[in-house]
């Protein structure tokens, strides 16, 4: 597995392919809810991370600074790539961003599918169901260690 910092137009567009094929076609959120402007080159922007296995693009995130703590977002795989410990990969990545930035606390909207693998990575429940894209999400939160 080799995992980069999203730099050129390739790889963005790598990144938004799996986004778009498991958020939009795999989980039914509307595509112009997926893409936002956070996607765009410029201050305010996300830092993208792709990871590649056996030198094919299969899964990305994003990390945003927001209210003094980094935000893990759109964290997706491939379907044919899952069950690899890309999920962990991903995740370590962003973390491991997050304290490049000075920031101690992280926090994700995960879908509740999903809330158990967050646990086993340190993150806690940190608010009740709510739906997002039409998707049951929860808060959750880590303080990150040095």
């Amino acid at each position: 597995m080799n995992t980069v910092r999203v730099t050129t137009e390739e790889e963005r567009q790598a990144a938004f392919s799996i986004r778009e094929k498991v958020f939009v076609e795999e989980q039914g959120v509307l595509l112009a809810d997926e893409f936002d402007d956070y996607d765009e080159s410029h201050e305010d922007g996300a830092d993208h991370l792709l990871v590649y296995a056996d030198a094919v693009p299969a899964g990305t995130g994003r990390l945003r600074v927001v209210e003094g703590e980094a935000k893990l977002e759109r964290i997706c795989i491939l379907p044919s790539y899952r069950k690899h410990g890309i999920g962990r990969v991903i995740i370590a990545a962003l973390e491991q961003w997050a304290k490049e930035k000075g920031l101690a606390h992280a926090k994700l909207h995960g879908q509740t599918q999903a809330e158990g693998f967050y646990q086993k990575l340190g993150y806690h429940t940190a608010s009740e169901m709510f739906m997002e894209d039409g998707i049951p999400h929860v808060l959750m939160k880590k303080t990150l260690s040095e």
